[in-house]
């Protein structure tokens, strides 16, 4: 059987270079707001992207309970992740976050997360959503209730899936990078924010694109299982940073850091 992750879309996906969709004018947006603690900051006292990718987690399962979804779709995996950091969330702050659904298929969904400050920061963020089968790891339908409030403020066109990333492995040796029983999830898989606590360690050579608007990109095309090795290779284009996540030379995951839209 073909993966349903084969499919080329037919939606008008945002591009690599294009800026997220805005906030809806109507329809479902979860809406909460909390204060910024100082767990997440970098030395500059600014939000990190592995803060941001937590907060995009833990929005994503407040959001689920609060409209009473969370026990028929408990279980998911982001694919690819999508942060805009046009204004650096500098603490102390009260952050006010809204989530909502900007692409829909049967068994994933694009979900936004806009975070702003009450001091003037401003990140955008956009995770393609895989609802997954617990038993056996592949995607699973979600629930008629989900999919019913998501379409509000969903795209028209079936969201199905498509690579962003696809630079080819340096030939270069990789570092290797220590994990953790920690560092895995409750499915077995490495966890998501720790790929973002990598990309954070490998961002300080890149200070002239972080200095301004710009964007990061994860997508994981494979998990990584408790007991396999991980090495990272780097490439620190021009306009840039690539970052490959690879067990015995397969890729399993790619981020890039780059200019904003």
């Amino acid at each position: 059987m073909t993966s349903p992750f084969a499919r080329v879309s037919r939606a008008s996906q945002p591009a690599v270079d294009q800026p997220l969709s805005p906030l809806p004018a109507a329809g479902h947006i979860f809406d909460r707001t909390l204060r910024l603690t100082p767990t997440d900051l970098d030395g500059g006292h600014c939000l990190r992207p592995d803060g941001v990718a937590r907060h995009m987690h833990e929005t994503g399962i407040e959001h689920l309970a609060a409209k009473h979804l969370l026990a028929g779709n408990p279980h998911w995996t982001v694919r690819r992740t999508v942060v805009d950091i046009i204004e650096p969330i500098v603490y102390p702050a009260e952050l006010r976050l809204r989530r909502w659904c900007s692409g829909l298929a049967s068994m994933w969904s694009a979900m936004r997360l806009r975070l702003d400050s009450d001091t003037g920061g401003l990140v955008e963020t956009e995770g393609f959503w895989v609802h997954l089968n617990p038993d056996t790891l592949n995607p699973a339908r979600i629930s008629d209730r989900y999919l019913q409030l998501m379409a509000t403020t969903a795209a028209p066109d079936p969201l199905l899936w498509r690579p962003w990333l696809r630079p080819p492995l340096p030939a270069s040796i990789g570092d290797r990078f220590p994990l953790r029983r920690s560092d895995f999830d409750h499915l077995g898989q490495l966890a998501a924010v720790t790929y973002w606590a990598a990309v954070y360690e490998y961002i300080t050579d890149a200070a002239d694109v972080t200095a301004r608007p710009h964007r990061y990109i994860l997508e994981c095309h494979k998990p990584v299982r408790l007991g396999e090795h991980v090495d990272i290779y780097t490439d620190r284009g021009r306009d840039g940073l690539t970052i490959w996540f690879a067990v015995d030379r397969d890729v399993r995951a790619l981020a890039q850091l780059r200019r904003a839209p």
